[in-house]
């Protein structure tokens, strides 16, 4: 038994924010360099699509190579984002595929610094200073209604597809969108559910309607995941945050909630926010529609998010917030189905102090360390948890 003065230490301890304990320690610096760190979503390609960066270098970037190394990154997702807009004006393929090619590029130009990464088998080859690069695909369109690209994505390195977006696609619904075109997955969403189980493509169910979501994990044979979401707990009637029904069915299938960082998954009003500016958007689509037709002039997409930005700033949040998510998740589902997926770069900067780049994992090592995760646990959050995953699913696809 504990002497009366450890249990109130330790009581103290818990109830302490998390901010107040989440400045990297000496000790949270040697875990976070330890560890396997896998972060599932990181914007790096839709970056350099904007304008060459050389990520070998410091950049004014969240990714670069050097950040990484003072953050203790092993393994970073790169994002191949597609939107809805590229979708409709059929882009999304040619997109993709040059946001894969630029990835590449920046693997050949420092092939001591960077390496792609096709398999969880191969992390333990990797060599020192190495950050090993697989790529999410954001948003199914770039599939169209062809499943043969699905095997074509798999051969370039792709493991995760995020099914949609924004907005419903051929596959399935989003949470942003009034509109529920499918009420789950499509028929074509189901088949490529199963072929990427075929092939041994994570099923990513992040940015899904609820309905999209629970048909997918239902449907996977093998463990699905959630690439960057939050935890709606923290953002009530914000659909873009996992719920706490599907957190618990990704767990029950053997899969993991990788947790997003963002302040508009983490902060309450940030969220409110979000899910605001969506149906905003939406409206702006209506009233621009109905002006053409009339005659009348439209407003531009561009004028009016400068206005939406000046009137809902982001607001500033602490990674209290985020550590407190992470509790949270643990508590709910356990240990071994909770991961980080960051959303770095991806954004916009808003991200809460203490967690501004991939140099910051060490902070958030100290604040579970703080509120007493034992540093098995954390290893499980900061990459164990996801690699088990993958190697499931790889393996699935074998059988």
């Amino acid at each position: 038994m504990k002497p009366l003065r450890s249990l109130l230490a330790t009581a103290l301890l818990a109830a302490l924010p998390a901010l107040a304990l989440a400045q990297a320690t000496p000790a949270a610096r040697k875990l976070a360099h330890d560890a396997i760190i896998v972060d599932t979503h990181i914007d790096g390609p839709e970056m350099l699509q904007d304008g060459w960066r050389d990520l070998g270098q410091r950049t004014d970037r969240e990714f670069d190579w050097p950040k990484a190394q003072q953050g203790g990154l092993k393994v970073a997702f790169m994002s191949i984002y597609t939107s809805p807009k590229q979708d409709a004006e059929d882009k999304a393929y040619q997109v993709a595929n040059a946001m894969i090619d630029s990835i590449e590029a920046l693997v050949q130009r420092h092939p001591d610094k960077f390496a792609l990464l096709r398999s969880p088998r191969d992390v333990a080859r990797r060599k020192p200073g190495v950050v090993l690069l697989p790529f999410g695909m954001e948003n199914g369109a770039p599939i169209g209604s062809d499943l043969r690209r699905l095997q074509f994505f798999h051969d370039r390195g792709v493991r995760y597809i995020t099914l949609a977006h924004s907005a419903a696609n051929r596959i399935a619904d989003s949470s942003y969108g009034i509109e529920r075109k499918w009420h789950g997955l499509s028929p074509f969403g189901r088949d490529v559910v199963k072929e990427m189980n075929r092939l041994g493509i994570m099923v990513d169910v992040s940015h899904l309607s609820d309905e999209s979501a629970m048909e997918a994990i239902k449907l996977s044979r093998v463990p699905v995941i959630a690439s960057h979401s939050g935890m709606r707990h923290f953002t009530p009637g914000f659909e873009r945050n996992a719920s706490d029904d599907v957190a618990k069915a990704i767990a029950a299938k053997g899969g993991v909630v990788q947790l997003t960082f963002g302040t508009g998954f983490v902060n309450p009003k940030a969220a409110a926010d979000m899910q605001g500016s969506f149906r905003a958007r939406e409206d702006l689509r209506l009233r621009n529609l109905a002006a053409n037709a009339a005659g009348k002039p439209t407003e531009e997409e561009a004028e009016f998010s400068a206005r939406w930005e000046r009137e809902h700033p982001s607001p500033k949040t602490d990674i209290s917030a985020v550590i407190d998510q992470v509790v949270y998740a643990v508590k709910l589902v356990g240990i071994d189905h909770v991961g980080i997926g960051s959303d770095f770069d991806g954004v916009d900067g808003n991200l809460p102090t203490q967690l501004q780049s991939v140099a910051d994992y060490p902070n958030l090592v100290a604040g579970l360390q703080a509120r007493g995760l034992r540093d098995g646990d954390i290893r499980k959050i900061l990459g164990g948890n996801l690699l088990r995953v993958w190697t499931a699913v790889e393996n699935g696809a074998k059988r």
